[in-house]
């Protein structure tokens, strides 16, 4: 018997936001996840992560938190503090250690992520913020 990997029962039509402003991390998320049987959308900035949200709620937005103009913060911080888009579970990815400490302080996410990701890491990651009841 073949196993093949992806496609999850709990993937099924689940959009996920990718917001990196590195083009390469968004083509490694984008096609991990889509292996897996999630839809994705990426996008290069907080700005568009929000110009993204006026027209579509994803179930998930995976958010770098190091991003010129704005940062994983901020976008955070402005979705939470809108009614509308407090229902998106975020999850935030980041090389910055001190991102773990300065989370508990600022925004309320489902998780912060280092980088660099191992994807079986990254994946259960998204599995269990997608369980949570409400995510900010």
């Amino acid at each position: 018997m073949v196993v093949k990997r992806g496609v999850k029962q709990d993937s099924t039509n689940k959009l996920i936001l990718v917001c990196d402003d590195v083009a390469d991390n968004c083509f490694f998320f984008q096609t991990l996840l889509e292996m897996e049987g999630y839809e994705v959308e990426t996008v290069d900035s907080g700005a568009a992560a929000l110009a993204f949200l006026e027209s579509k709620i994803p179930d998930l937005l995976l958010l770098d938190v190091m991003m010129p103009d704005m940062d994983g913060y901020e976008v955070a911080r402005r979705i939470q503090n809108n009614p509308i888009l407090q229902i998106i579970t975020v999850l935030l990815i980041t090389a910055n250690e001190e991102a773990f400490f300065r989370n508990e302080l600022d925004v309320k996410v489902a998780g912060v992520i280092r980088k660099p990701v191992e994807p079986d890491a990254l994946i259960g990651h998204i599995q269990a913020a997608l369980q949570q009841p409400h995510h900010l």
